[in-house]
């Protein structure tokens, strides 16, 4: 499968059957520690993003996963996972390097996303990133 509207829909299935039906666009996919450990490919990401996640918030990621995110344009954040619960209300503000938990009316500082990383997601993702700028002009 390779149409990422057809990956979305099998997102998660082997937990939760009808997990990616359940995704409402703009919603945030909340995680542990290592998130995307043994996902080496960009499917993943690509599957997120088109089922409408805004955002990943999690303790930590698997690096190849972090990178392949980054580069198809979707968010990844790090901060404390553990003051989350299953349907809270978040609002991110990444400029400020926070994740308002609303439910809970607590604030949960979030780890700054690399600048370059952020020019990424302006863009969509890295490719869009290089056809911009034209090549690594502006990179460094």
């Amino acid at each position: 499968i390779q149409d990422p509207k057809e990956l979305a829909k099998h997102i998660f299935e082997d937990l939760e059957p009808d997990f990616g039906a359940k995704i409402k666009s703009g919603d945030f996919l909340v995680a542990g520690d290592n998130f995307g450990c043994g996902s080496s490919r960009e499917q993943a990401p690509v599957a997120l993003k088109a089922a409408g996640i805004s955002a990943v918030l999690a303790k930590g990621y698997a690096r190849i996963f972090y990178r392949n995110a980054f580069n198809v344009g979707l968010c990844l954040v790090e901060c404390d996972t553990r003051f989350i619960d299953d349907m809270d209300e978040l609002e991110l503000d990444i400029e400020h390097n926070v994740v308002r938990n609303i439910s809970k009316g607590i604030n949960i500082d979030i780890k700054p996303v690399p600048r370059i990383m952020m020019e990424f997601l302006k863009r969509g993702g890295v490719i869009e990133y290089f056809k911009e700028k034209k090549g690594f002009e502006g990179l460094v």
